[in-house]
């Protein structure tokens, strides 16, 4: 099948934006990539299924029962558990090319994701145009909204854009862990959970974008977008320090307006 796209590793110019030919490694820098890939898919293969997961909110569900995929947005710091927690479900995840995100797609695509190249740097044009094919699809697309490299916890734009672009609905989640590790010199402070801990998956309600939507409206949502993540952050890191009465209360209001 010819591709949709002009292949850039074929044009004489390519605009950045739709540039996703990959930087060129050492022969040694090449060699890293499957030993550190294989590495993480071990951890995450022998933690993932020692972890117990609560979900709080029920937005996502009811949209899924009804055929319509989302536009997902969480911060880096949680990709190791949403690897295990989403795998195999055919989510399309906006993918870097530099080394980093050449080995984390081997991993991503070992757990049954799919992958669209690019960044907000480089190749993001052309990765959410395969992004916005999926989603026609049905299938869900995601980002790790403050990647590839920060600052932490400042949101992207793109699924804003995309939710504008095609219609489909923004949904914002964490998931905050009762034990983990966390990798203090990184960027993102990704956390690496213990095994047998619990996790839970925070849910903010979904976020709409109008197909008529001007750049103030472009603004607010965004602003929304990033209200949601820093909520959802905000209780799901603090859920495992809470009473189970407060906890009682959060479920409970997740269900009635849900």
């Amino acid at each position: 099948m010819p591709s949709e796209l002009p292949e850039p590793d074929t044009a004489e110019a390519v605009n950045p934006h739709y540039d996703i030919r990959l930087p060129k490694y050492s022969v040694w820098r090449r060699m890293q990539i499957p030993v550190i890939a294989s590495a993480v898919i071990a951890v995450v293969r022998a933690i993932g299924p020692t972890l117990r997961f609560e979900r709080v909110g029920n937005y996502y569900a009811p949209n899924h029962a009804r055929g319509v995929p989302v536009v997902a947005a969480f911060w880096h710091r949680c990709i190791v558990p949403s690897v295990w927690f989403w795998r195999n479900q055919g989510v399309v995840v906006m993918n870097t090319t530099n080394f980093d995100g050449q080995w984390t797609r081997k991993v991503i695509e070992h757990f049954g994701f799919g992958t669209a190249q690019g960044s907000s740097t480089r190749g993001g044009l052309r990765g959410l145009a395969v992004m916005g094919r999926r989603l026609e699809e049905g299938l869900d697309v995601a980002f790790t909204i403050d990647g590839p490299r920060g600052p932490r916890y400042v949101a992207k734009p793109g699924p804003v854009i995309l939710a504008r672009k095609t219609g489909k609905p923004i949904y914002v989640y964490h998931i905050g862990l009762e034990r983990a590790y966390t990798l203090e010199k990184a960027w993102d402070l990704m956390q690496i959970p213990h095994p047998f801990s619990r996790a839970v998956l925070v849910e903010a309600p979904l976020i709409h974008v109008a197909p008529d939507a001007d750049a103030e409206e472009m603004e607010r949502k965004h602003a929304e977008m990033q209200a949601a993540l820093e909520r959802v952050r905000d209780v799901a890191e603090s859920w495992f320090t809470l009473s189970e009465a407060e906890r009682d209360r959060l479920r409970e209001e997740s269900k009635a307006s849900g």
